[in-house]
């Protein structure tokens, strides 16, 4: 077997193949023979077709199926001979080869792994979010839970901020109604910003039963491009005013957030809890963004662009199964993977260099990591042991927090070698910029 290698540009490779003919023929030649065998053909009993009838049948398409997996096989014995490490898959192409010659000569052209040598991770410098959770940040939880459970009354007064109105309406411009200018008992919460702070003024201390008939000027920049920078006259009826009732924080209120025992104390330590963990995770998330970041900058290294086709392909498939799943048609999703080549570059990058970085310090997850990770994953649920039963019934589940621990110990490691500032940071902050 002859083969040559010549580097090209970047990570790029071309392998020159010579095959011997014969040997193609031969094998082509024992497979139509087997396949004589049994192929049914017209007019013929099965087994009994002439053989120059089965080899102008099948002949092309055997010999061609031969060649591609001679092909395949030489490459991979060639290139694992030379110890070329390939990225993605090589494209044969046939090297101008005549008829009836001894010797079939393809050119692979394909990448290889770029070569990584990690940067100087001592110079690397990390902030580390210190946020303490306390009863402040508890309490703001519970109203919001308060909100999302808001009830509301009807009342006899005029409308203030947080009442839900109920209203009909007609605008105008120049006497003519405009596109979207008119709505039949239309709900809005006064404060909530829906509508433009003037309309909303205008709305604040009418009735029930009451109208209004006001000026309103759409700022220039409004997203209506129709009715933008212009003035309309509206005519407005409230029909009901309601005033919002949130649940008191009770023991009912604890029981139907899922609290079973312990009233309220048990629902305030379940928040902190549950506090306690998404600020852990937005901390280490930040970290590892941070972490990678510096990496990147400091190990520069080139990026196999058929790794970086093949990321693109499998994120627009990713994209088009959730639009579909969102009840989108098949015939309107016009989506080119061209739009995730920065995304799809980065992930690559990251990719190679972490597991490069991984190898070349014997860092591993350890499975009782795994199990940790997978019960505080469990925690949020109101059923852990079925979550954590769930999570090891499936190989691929199991290996996406296989993955998460890896890297979580790659960044541990990083930590432990480069320059680390503390930062104190409240809860409300954190979840306000992570």
């Amino acid at each position: 077997m002859n083969t040559t290698v010549e580097t090209l540009a970047g990570l790029e490779r071309r392998l020159t193949l010579s095959l011997p003919t014969a040997e193609i023929e031969t094998e082509a030649a024992k497979r139509l023979q087997r396949l004589s065998k049994t192929v049914k053909v017209d007019g013929f009993r099965p087994g009994k077709a002439p053989m120059n009838m089965i080899r102008m049948r099948y002949g092309a398409e055997v010999r061609g199926d031969v060649l591609g997996e001679v092909l395949q096989k030489r490459f991979f014995d060639s290139v694992r001979e030379q110890d070329i490490k390939v990225a993605g898959y090589p494209n044969f192409e046939s090297a101008g080869n005549e008829p009836g010659a001894v010797e079939l000569t393809f050119k692979a052209t394909f990448e290889v792994f770029p070569e990584i040598k990690l940067g100087d991770v001592s110079q690397i410098k990390v902030t580390r979010s210190v946020v303490e959770v306390n009863d402040a940040d508890v309490d703001r939880t519970i109203e919001v839970l308060r909100k999302q459970r808001v009830q509301y009354r009807s009342v006899d007064r005029a409308a203030q901020a947080g009442d839900r109105l109920h209203m009909d309406y007609v605008g105008r411009i120049g006497g003519e109604v405009f596109q979207g200018g008119e709505a039949k008992d239309f709900p809005v919460v006064l404060g909530e910003g829906r509508l433009l702070k003037d309309f909303e003024d205008a709305l604040t201390g009418m009735k029930a039963g009451e109208s209004k008939t006001f000026d309103l000027t759409f700022p220039a920049d409004y997203f209506g491009k129709d009715v933008a920078g212009k003035t309309a006259t509206f005519e407005v009826s409230v029909k009901s005013v309601h005033a919002p009732q949130m649940p008191e924080v009770d023991d009912a209120f604890a029981h139907s957030m899922g609290v079973s025992e312990g009233g309220v104390a048990k629902l305030r330590q379940d928040i902190g809890d549950n506090l306690k963990r998404e600020a852990k995770r937005r901390v280490q998330s930040r970290i590892k963004e941070q972490v990678v970041e510096a990496l990147l900058k400091a190990t520069p290294f080139d990026v196999p662009k058929g790794l970086i086709a093949m990321e693109r392909q499998a994120m627009m498939e990713r994209a088009i199964h959730d639009l579909q799943a969102r009840g989108m048609k098949p015939e309107d999703i016009k989506l080119s993977d061209a739009v995730f080549e920065t995304q799809a570059q980065r992930r690559v990058a990251v990719s190679l260099l972490l597991s490069e970085l991984a190898k070349a310090n014997d860092i591993v997850a350890k499975e009782e990591q795994i199990k940790a990770m997978v019960e505080e994953f469990a925690q949020s649920y109101e059923n852990p042991a079925e979550v954590v039963a769930w999570y090891y019934e499936d190989a691929d589940r199991l290996r996406e927090v296989r993955s998460l621990v890896l890297e979580e110990n790659i960044v541990e490691w990083v930590m432990g070698k480069a320059q680390v500032s503390d930062e104190p940071i409240t809860m409300e902050t954190l979840m306000g910029k992570a």
